[in-house]
């Protein structure tokens, strides 16, 4: 493992009320990603936090939605903002934006992803934070985001990650520092495991 050990407040919650669905789904919307225990984050951010406290963040990017919570409370530690890609683009954002397309592997859609150029900028010391990593298309796509503005990319705080499902590795061959508090090993309708 990289700094840390896995958060173990994260995989008991995990074990205690998530729910694994058919296709590969963890479902853990009643405290992470639609119903958010604020708590939990808090403590999640302070891992991320120590893992990446020499790294002079100076960004947290995200993508929309579920990833906003968790990179506000993060941000709050790091003392920076917080900067999200939309999935669309709307009248409120003027002038010209970095776009790049994101599969997203629960909704099975393909999306274009935004951010304005003024939000993003080549001085920038960025993090990368989101609830899951699995195929790994989010992050890749906010790597993308990150490189268009020339700015630097100092890693990525993943709350869970499915390290049975290639991006993980595949991202980490490339060079990307992923900080996940939680990697599952594997998931079956009656079972879950942790990497240790």
């Amino acid at each position: 493992m990289e700094v840390y050990l896995p958060m173990r407040l994260l995989e008991e919650r995990i074990l205690r009320d998530g729910k694994v669905r058919p296709g590969g789904i963890l479902k853990v919307d009643g405290f992470l990603n639609h119903q958010m225990d604020v708590e939990l984050f808090a403590s999640m951010a302070k891992a991320w936090h120590e893992a990446f406290a020499d790294d002079n963040v100076t960004k947290i990017l995200t993508i929309e939605a579920s990833g906003i919570g968790l990179a506000c409370i993060a941000a709050q530690e790091f003392g920076c903002p917080v900067l999200f890609a939309k999935k669309s683009k709307t009248k409120n954002i003027d002038g010209s934006v970095y776009t790049t397309r994101v599969e997203s592997y629960t909704h099975g859609n393909i999306y274009d992803v935004i951010v304005a150029k003024e939000y993003l900028l080549s001085a920038d010391r960025v993090l990368l934070i989101d609830d899951f990593l699995a195929n790994g298309a989010a992050l890749e796509g906010l790597c993308d985001l990150v490189r268009q503005a020339g700015a630097t990319l100092v890693g990525a705080g993943i709350a869970v990650e499915k390290a049975f499902q290639p991006g993980g590795e595949r991202l980490r061959a490339k060079g990307l520092r992923i900080e996940s508090l939680a990697r599952v090993a594997s998931m079956s309708d009656d079972s879950l495991t942790f990497v240790r």
